[in-house]
C-alpha cells in the first residue's frame, strides 16, 4: 500500500464519537487486510490489552447518526453494533495481529492521528491569528459595514469545534 495513498484513506476513516477520534472495527480490518470476524476474534482472546479507552463498542444511536452521516452502511451487515478503536487501541492492535501488513498499517495509522494533532494544533494558531486580525477589523469599521462583521461571525462559526457530548465513561454500555 503506498504511503501517500495509505495516509489519505486512513484519515477519511478517523471519525469523532463521543468527543474521541476513532476507527470503526470494519474499516481497520480492510487496512490490515483481515475479516472484521478475525480482528474481533484476536481482541477477544485479549480483553486485557483493550480498555474501556481503547476501545469501545457503538450504542444503537450512535450507528444510526453514523449511519445517516454516510448515508449507507460502511461496516455492512451486521447483527452486533461496531466496535471503535482510539488511537491507543489501534496502536495495541499491532500487538495481537502479528502480520508484516498490520505492522506497516499501524505505522501509517499513527503518522495519520500525529498529522491530525498536527493541523489541529495549526487550527488554534489559526484562530489566534484571525481573532487579532477580527479585532483590527471591527475598530476600524465600527458599525460603518455589518456585511464584512457578519462574515467575520460566520467564519468564527465555522472554526468552532462542534458541541461535544458530556464527559461520559466511554467503553461498554
Amino acid at each position: 500500500m503506498n504511503a501517500q495513498v495509505a495516509a489519505e484513506r486512513i484519515a477519511d476513516v478517523i471519525l469523532v464519537v463521543r468527543g474521541c477520534r476513532v476507527m470503526l472495527d470494519a474499516d481497520l480490518a480492510v487496512l490490515y487486510g483481515v475479516s472484521t470476524k478475525a480482528l474481533l476474534q484476536a481482541v477477544r482472546r485479549n480483553t486485557g490489552r483493550f480498555p474501556e479507552d481503547f476501545m469501545f463498542q457503538l450504542s444503537n444511536h450512535e450507528v444510526r447518526d453514523l449511519r445517516s452521516q454516510f448515508v449507507t452502511s460502511s461496516w455492512g451487515g451486521r447483527r452486533t453494533t461496531p466496535c471503535v478503536f482510539t488511537e491507543q487501541g489501534v496502536a495495541m492492535l499491532s500487538s495481537v495481529l502479528r502480520t508484516p501488513r498490520a505492522i506497516a498499517v499501524n505505522i501509517e495509522i499513527m503518522r495519520a492521528f500525529v498529522r491530525l494533532r498536527e493541523v489541529l494544533a495549526t487550527n488554534k494558531e489559526f484562530a489566534k491569528r484571525f481573532a487579532a486580525l477580527e479585532a483590527r477589523i471591527e475598530k476600524r469599521l465600527g458599525d460603518q459595514d455589518q456585511a464584512i462583521v457578519e462574515i467575520l461571525q460566520a467564519i468564527r462559526k465555522l472554526m468552532s469545534p462542534p458541541a461535544s457530548a458530556p464527559n461520559r465513561k466511554i467503553g461498554f454500555v
